[in-house]
């Protein structure tokens, strides 16, 4: 019997993939369970239907991307820290500081968690910061420490 998973099931598949399964495994544990639909006509036309409609959700996402990737490498980001006399800033910028300036400078909501800064950021000066979009983006975004 054909049927379309609706959810993953291990060993089997990932969901709306199209499987070959016995009878009863489909009737007694799969359909009752709602992990997966018969593959009639309409059933797979709404899952080619539904693959479409991901599949351009995705390419949107990485265009918009693309263009942020864009927007953030324009200029670097001004970061304000409090320092001492001879340049040495008090504490270190952090990730959380660098997602705010990216929300405030260039109007973008990035994850704090997706930004890793590559050095330990302890005096005035230009730095970089690394940031992961998933799906194989990834961004490195310049940034100045300024004392206020």
């Amino acid at each position: 019997m054909d049927v379309i998973l609706i959810q993953d099931v291990d060993n089997l598949g990932g969901a709306n993939e199209l499987v070959k399964v016995k009878n009863g495994y489909a009737r007694n544990y799969l359909i009752p369970r709602k992990l997966a639909v018969e593959a009639s006509q309409s059933n797979v036309k709404r899952m080619e239907e539904k693959l479409k409609q991901a599949k351009k959700k995705e390419d949107k996402m990485l265009a918009e991307i693309n263009s942020v990737i864009a927007k953030l490498q324009e200029a670097p980001l001004k970061i304000g820290a409090k320092t001492g006399t001879s340049g040495k800033i008090f504490g270190s910028v952090t990730s959380l500081q660098i997602s705010r300036a990216i929300r405030e400078q260039k109007g973008y909501e990035i994850d704090r968690k997706r930004i890793n800064i590559t050095d330990e950021v302890k005096e005035i000066g230009s730095y970089k910061a690394h940031i992961d979009f998933g799906n194989g983006k990834n961004a490195d975004v310049d940034f100045e420490v300024v004392g206020e």
